[in-house]
């Protein structure tokens, strides 16, 4: 299964097609090729492995970090209960 992490552009880098995007307090930096359309400060990306590979907007993104905090707990709470 690939997940992708929506992600925040906090800087970028045009000469090598690139950003600093932050996720729940990290900071990467993520290819922007795949990308067509411009990208500008405070947009949202999905990035995977390293690369964006798509915009999408404020409410989407919001809604999929929901998802990741509800995954992580869970995970969380299943190893401190021995289950994994």
């Amino acid at each position: 299964m690939c997940l992708c992490i929506p992600s925040s552009v906090i800087e970028l880098y045009p000469d090598e097609t690139a950003a600093l995007v932050e996720t729940m307090g990290v900071q990467r930096k993520v290819s922007t090729h795949l990308i067509a359309e411009p990208i500008e400060l405070g947009d949202h990306l999905l990035v995977h492995v390293g690369f964006a590979i798509s915009k999408i907007n404020a409410k989407e993104a919001q809604e999929s970090l929901e998802m990741y905090k509800l995954i992580l707990a869970d995970m969380e709470r299943q190893e401190l209960e021995g289950l994994v």
